[in-house]
């Protein structure tokens, strides 16, 4: 499944660096990474977008190549903290409608 099929749309997008995090905001939102073909990888939530990165940036398992490719993009939309866990259910559902089966 590619970026562009879910909805809402994420509005912002950054590349999955760490010299990258100070353009992510550190607000709460959902977020999404991708491979530099936008296949979605990853699904989440945070209440503080800037911080998620920086711990997926720590975590092996989000920084090496999965079957699907490597994670190279960050993708965002901000959302008020009652309405995160809305907006991520919506995306993994559709996700599993394209993909029968969650994010690796």
């Amino acid at each position: 499944m590619i970026i562009s099929e879910l909805v809402p749309q994420p509005a912002h997008r950054e590349t999955f660096k760490r010299n990258r995090e100070r353009f992510i905001p550190a607000g709460p939102g959902c977020y999404v990474l991708t491979t530099f073909s936008s296949e979605v990888l990853y699904i989440g939530l945070s209440v503080n977008l800037r911080r998620r990165m920086n711990d997926h940036l720590d975590n092996p398992g989000k920084t090496t190549a999965t079957i699907q490719g490597r994670a190279v993009l960050f993708y965002w939309l901000k959302v008020e903290e009652l309405e995160l866990n809305k907006v991520e259910r919506t995306w993994l559902n559709t996700h599993i409608q394209h993909e029968a089966r969650f994010p690796f």
